[in-house]
């Protein structure tokens, strides 16, 4: 994995910070509700003391990366250059770009390094995400690790965990879905406590 410092004297170090993870959807636009939303949650996290990573791009990745600098909060953005050679540079957000050679790659990083996640409304590449954050949380009892914690946020992810949990018979408590921005917050906080 390349390794791009950007405005950021140590990037290797690991943050002495909690480092959470947000997914969401790439296309939201500055003026929607749900950029908004986004902003306010980077904020939150900055505002509780978080490190935010996300996939380094626009739509929810650059809102949250916004919302988390405007408090002050420190932001790290993982991009995959090869699959996205169109897009020369993460979001002016940023303020540590990791570079990923595949999408795998990407999603491992940004689970492998933060301390927990936050999964927003989105599309199959916030899915995926969620997918495998769940199944890494799964597998932890493997090896007596705690799982990480895995929120959701919005109407979007309640039913089809409940209805995947069901379908194949898997463990539905190891993810929160949370109906407001203030609860995923409030519950990340409590889960990382515990």
């Amino acid at each position: 994995m390349v390794i791009a410092a950007r405005r950021t004297p140590e990037p290797d170090t690991l943050s002495p910070v909690p480092i959470i993870a947000v997914f969401g959807d790439s296309s939201i636009k500055p003026a929607s509700a749900a950029y908004a939303e986004a902003v306010r949650l980077g904020r939150r996290l900055a505002e509780a003391g978080h490190e935010v990573m996300t996939g380094g791009y626009g739509g929810a990745m650059e809102a949250v990366s916004m919302g988390a600098r405007e408090a002050g909060g420190a932001t790290i953005g993982v991009t995959v250059p090869n699959v996205f050679p169109d897009r020369s540079s993460p979001n002016e957000h940023v303020t540590q770009e990791r570079q990923a050679v595949s999408l795998i790659a990407r999603i491992g990083e940004l689970l492998e390094r933060s301390d927990a996640c936050i999964a927003l409304e989105g599309s199959i590449g916030t899915f995926t995400e969620l997918m495998v954050a769940w199944n890494l949380a799964f597998v932890a009892r493997f090896t007596d690790a705690p799982p990480k914690p895995v929120i959701t946020v919005g109407s979007l992810w309640r039913p089809l965990v409940a209805k995947l949990a069901d379908e194949l018979d898997t463990d539905a408590s190891l993810i929160t879905s949370e109906s407001t921005i203030n609860d995923a917050v409030t519950t990340l906080d409590r889960l990382l406590q515990a």
